[in-house]
């Protein structure tokens, strides 16, 4: 039994298998509508989410399967103080396969240690997020038709944002990328991360404050907004919250053939009217995660294309 905790639990060549599944699932939904026929999805979301917890819901509606769960804290046991070990012993006895967001970093890791059943971590607190990452990847995969040899900008909240943490972790696995990470100063990528994942290996990174001075040469730009729930001080969010604006104005400055992308959701980082440009990725993102999401459950779950277990 596997579970999804870190982005690095699958080899590059188990990620690329992953993806072309995902291509094939998006160039013939039909073949897979029966896969997981019997199966149920437990989706256990201790945080507010829309685009991940609905994703998963549908990738797993989409392949036959079921789901159950709930959707905030306070409406499951953990509101009587279960703790996750006990929450996931019982989820075993109901659901085939979990996955579980939580504000804690570290939940899912220690829901994985108790569970009779796989384990997705969709989110933990500001540390990990492994299926966005499988998300990012693929959206980068068909927008550049590779996945080495690009510069990509990382621009906004990159100390609390865990999309972020995921995909330099799995990008490092590449040869020829380049970061630039774009920030203020007090929302800079994490020490950890620079000193146990780019420096180690030699990577090429450069920390700026500047978007526009960039611009031109990033062939990806990864924007994210600045999260309010992680905030102590409300007056460093109002401060901080609207740093980085992408515009039509900025848009002028990049690469044609450069792709944004953005987790979601967006507050006021990207203008609407950049939606309109034929390289905002963003809501491609979208629909390729619910192809990635059940690319997942169905190698999780030991499932070949045509649904049968397979024994080897």
């Amino acid at each position: 039994m596997r579970h999804m905790i870190d982005p690095l639990d699958f080899s590059v060549q188990e990620v690329e298998n992953l993806l072309n599944l995902a291509d094939r699932i998006a160039a013939d939904p039909a073949r897979y509508q029966e896969v997981c026929r019997h199966k149920k999805l437990a989706t256990l979301f201790y945080e507010p989410s829309t685009r991940t917890r609905l994703s998963f819901e549908a990738a797993m509606l989409n392949l036959g399967g079921s789901v159950l769960g709930f959707a905030s804290a306070d409406s499951s046991s953990a509101a009587k103080g279960e703790s996750i070990a006990d929450t996931i012993r019982v989820i075993s006895c109901y659901a085939d396969i979990c996955a579980i967001r939580h504000p804690k970093e570290g939940a899912p890791l220690r829901a994985a240690m108790y569970s009779r059943i796989p384990v997705i971590n969709a989110g933990d607190g500001g540390h990990q997020h492994p299926t966005q990452t499988l998300t990012d990847l693929l959206t980068i995969r068909r927008r550049l038709g590779r996945l080495d040899g690009f510069t990509i900008g990382l621009c906004g909240d990159l100390k609390f944002g865990r999309t972020v943490h995921s995909l330099i972790k799995s990008l490092s696995r590449y040869s020829g990328i380049r970061f630039i990470l774009i920030s203020p100063e007090e929302l800079r990528v994490p020490d950890y991360v620079l000193r146990e994942v780019l420096d180690p290996q030699g990577i090429p990174y450069e920390e700026v404050t500047s978007l526009e001075e960039v611009m031109p040469r990033l062939d990806i730009l990864y924007m994210t907004r600045v999260q309010k729930e992680r905030f102590f001080n409300e007056e460093d969010y109002v401060r901080l919250k609207d740093t980085y604006i992408l515009t039509e104005d900025k848009m002028k400055l990049a690469k044609e053939t450069m792709a944004v992308l953005h987790p979601l959701p967006r507050v006021n980082e990207i203008a609407l009217a950049v939606d309109g440009d034929p390289r905002a990725a963003y809501f491609e993102q979208v629909q390729n995660g619910v192809y990635v999401r059940m690319a997942l459950i169905m190698t999780l779950l030991g499932l070949s294309d045509g649904g049968k277990e397979r024994t080897e």
